[in-house]
């Protein structure tokens, strides 16, 4: 029995344990589900914060873009707006100009309306005059009208024809004045308008060597540098006592250009023996190639002149390395294109046409030295071989000497050409040249009989002659003055052309005592 009440206890204790086992689990669980949804009511509080945060941000970022945009509006109407007012302004401007220049027109419509009446009036009673007159004249010659008509008419037929004549060469007179006065306007402002530079430095043929040491290195070991270099190059270096400075020199541009360049980088690299002179020049004549057809299409480009040929393009830019008398080929071919354009358009002609023409018009001088002939056939033998039009192709034939008024783009040219040639500072010579010249001009005019003096004149474009009036009369005078001009074209190379003048008088002297 005590066995049962001690088991029975102890099961009741069990239970009892067991039961404060499960209170005290059951709060342990309760606390740590409170803590449970205190932290996450803590993490929402926190995130409801953080969200709150970044919706703010969110305002503030759209806020001030909106601000941004409505600025720039703004901005956009105002800009808007100003020129809304402007065109008002000129609206009205206009409005009011065309409300003057009415005023200006009916007033001299009033002005119109009262000559015409005024001349109606004058008209009737010149009339009423006339037929007074007229039957005065009956009353006293005695004439019918038949014949009085035919003796009216005879006489007022006969004072007409000299008044006619008068007033033909008047008028006659009044036009030549006019064209030529237009003519010197429209050259005069043709090149006014092309301001370009009147020169430009000639193609140099010296190289510049920091000492003199270097003249043997360039000649190298029994000449086989300098043979090296001449083969490769086709120019003739000379290198004499002159200090510091090697000439090359060689009739074709191009060549003279490739040597002196390839020359120089010889100096400035050091290395001089015959493998770096070959790589050298080879690779200066590529550079020059690049620049050669670099300047040719710059040039038409300047002009609007398209559609070359690549030929064309070719030998238009071998003429920036060409000069006559100091003066550059290809500047001066864009300065004739722009001239010939500009007097072109002023009369009525095709501008595009005549630049181009003014711009190929000496093609032939980058290949005279290489062909046979003028760089006047020359170039007009290229240009048709190579498709221009015939307009082109006879500017270049004819801007010297072949002119035919039919083709009046190349008297355009020719103007232009005479225009960049003669203008002052267009060409330039060294002073002992140009003396050389003056005295050779006079010299070839004392050379003819009959002829006392002569004169120099206007930088050698004229030569003025003073015949003997006792040796010599008019007829021998033309013919000395032509025999002069053509013995200048035979002996003597000078641009542009020379004006000859033969004059001879006679004068006589009394004094009164």
């Amino acid at each position: 029995m005590e066995y049962v009440y001690g088991g029975a206890g102890g099961l009741i204790l069990g239970i009892l344990a067991c039961y404060g086992f499960l209170i005290i689990r059951k709060k342990d669980a309760k606390s740590v589900t409170e803590k449970i949804l205190a932290d996450a009511e803590q993490e929402s509080q926190n995130q409801l914060k953080q969200t709150e945060l970044e919706i703010k941000e969110q305002k503030i970022l759209l806020k001030e873009k909106f601000e941004e945009e409505s600025s720039a509006t703004r901005k956009n109407l105002d800009q808007s707006q100003k020129s809304v007012d402007k065109k008002k302004r000129q609206l009205e401007q206009q409005a009011d100009d065309l409300g003057k220049q009415e005023q200006i027109v009916q007033s001299s419509q009033k002005r119109l309306a009262e000559k015409l009446r005024s001349a109606d009036q004058r008209s009737r009673e010149i009339e009423r005059i006339f037929q007074e007159q007229k039957k005065k004249l009956h009353e006293v010659t005695g004439l019918g009208q038949k014949e009085a008509t035919t003796q009216l008419l005879k006489l007022v037929e006969n004072e007409l024809a000299n008044e006619v004549g008068q007033i033909v060469l008047k008028h006659e007179q009044e036009i030549k004045n006019t064209v030529e006065e237009k003519s010197r306007e429209i050259i005069l402002s043709s090149i006014y308008r092309y301001a370009a530079p009147h020169t430009s430095e000639s193609t140099t043929s010296t190289v510049d060597i920091p000492s003199d040491e270097m003249k043997g290195r360039i000649i190298g070991r029994e000449g086989r540098n300098i043979r090296a270099f001449e083969k490769e190059t086709g120019v003739d270096v000379i290198i004499d006592d002159t200090p510091g400075v090697v000439i090359v020199s060689s009739f074709d541009p191009i060549r003279r250009e490739v040597g002196r360049l390839s020359l120089s980088k010889l100096i400035e690299d050091g290395r001089i023996h015959p493998a770096r002179i070959e790589e050298l020049v080879r690779e200066t004549q590529t550079e020059i190639n690049d620049l050669v057809i670099r300047k040719g299409r710059e040039a038409a480009q300047e002009l609007e002149v398209h559609r070359l040929d690549e030929r064309v393009i070719e030998l238009l830019g071998r003429l920036h390395f060409r000069t006559s008398y100091s003066q550059n080929v290809l500047k001066h071919s864009i300065e004739v294109a722009f001239v010939s354009g500009m007097i072109a358009e002023m009369i009525g002609l095709d501008g595009k046409i005549a630049r181009r023409a003014g711009l190929l018009h000496d093609i032939g001088k980058a290949a005279d030295h290489e062909m046979e002939g003028g760089h006047p056939k020359i170039g007009a033998d290229i240009l048709k071989r190579n498709g221009e039009g015939e307009e082109v192709v006879h500017a270049a034939f004819g801007h010297h000497d072949e002119i035919i008024t039919e083709m009046p783009y190349t008297v355009i040219v020719a103007t232009a050409d005479a225009c960049s040639a003669s203008r002052p500072g267009a060409r330039r010579e060294s002073l002992e040249r140009y003396a050389k010249r003056m005295e050779d001009l006079e010299a070839i005019a004392l050379e003819f009989k009959g002829v006392e003096q002569s004169f120099a004149i206007q930088a050698g474009r004229e030569l003025r002659v003073i015949a003997c009036s006792n040796d010599v009369d008019d007829a021998v005078a033309a013919k000395i003055c032509r025999d002069i001009a053509k013995a200048c074209e035979e002996r003597l190379s000078y641009p542009g052309e020379i004006k000859v003048t033969v004059i001879r008088e006679s004068r006589f002297t009394e004094l009164a005592k």
